[in-house]
């Protein structure tokens, strides 16, 4: 079987860093005003943070203000030094990798742009990942990482909503994918063994 394993949501935390970024250089860095004076422009966050379309909670003045602190300022804080999701992520990925590679395929997979790509490989290998296979996709070559697994493992609600009907997906519960029902979920990485057992 061939397993892909997403690295947002699953192995790394993205969301968490972003916002401590966003938090130091948009909100704590903005200069005091007078009184009675207003902000041109007012940097918050919008909680609760339970969707992945980050503008819906980090405000910004455009779209292109977004991605440019996104992903030309800030791609290796964001991406490469982001916290892993649990203390125990990357023991428990290689942990896996060995008791499953000589029967399955393994690869991680992760929707990249730019310079998120050297920054996630550096993610990967900060953290000491084994996974020799790891495979960016975008939203036009979607379909080239969906075509390479048979079961994704995944905290992204598009990627659970629309997954083909020959493939499988495991959810991995975050708080931004309550709301997207799955047949088959995991709360820890620990659980994926486990879990891929019940389809096989």
């Amino acid at each position: 079987m061939r397993i892909g394993i997403e690295m947002n949501g699953v192995l790394r935390d993205t969301i968490l860093k972003f916002r401590q970024l966003y938090e130091k250089f948009n909100i704590d860095l903005m200069p005091e005003l007078e009184e009675g004076e207003e902000p041109v422009f007012k940097y918050e966050v919008i909680e609760p943070i339970d969707s992945l379309d980050l503008l819906n909670h980090f405000t910004f003045p455009s779209k292109d203000e977004f991605y440019s602190f996104m992903y030309e300022e800030h791609p290796m804080e964001i991406f490469g030094h982001s916290p892993s999701v649990e203390m125990s992520t990357m023991n428990d990925l290689n942990g896996f990798y060995y008791e499953m590679r000589d029967n399955h395929d393994i690869s991680i997979v992760s929707d990249e742009i730019g310079k998120s790509k050297p920054a996630s490989l550096f993610f990967l290998s900060k953290f000491g990942c084994l996974i020799e296979k790891v495979k960016f996709y975008s939203e036009s070559t979607i379909d080239s990482m969906w075509n390479e697994i048979d079961v994704l493992l995944t905290a992204n609600p598009n990627l659970l909503l629309n997954c083909p009907k020959d493939k499988k997906v495991i959810k991995f519960e975050t708080e931004y994918n309550k709301q997207v029902d799955s047949e088959l979920s995991i709360t820890t990485l620990k659980e994926l063994k486990n879990k891929l057992e019940e389809i096989l």
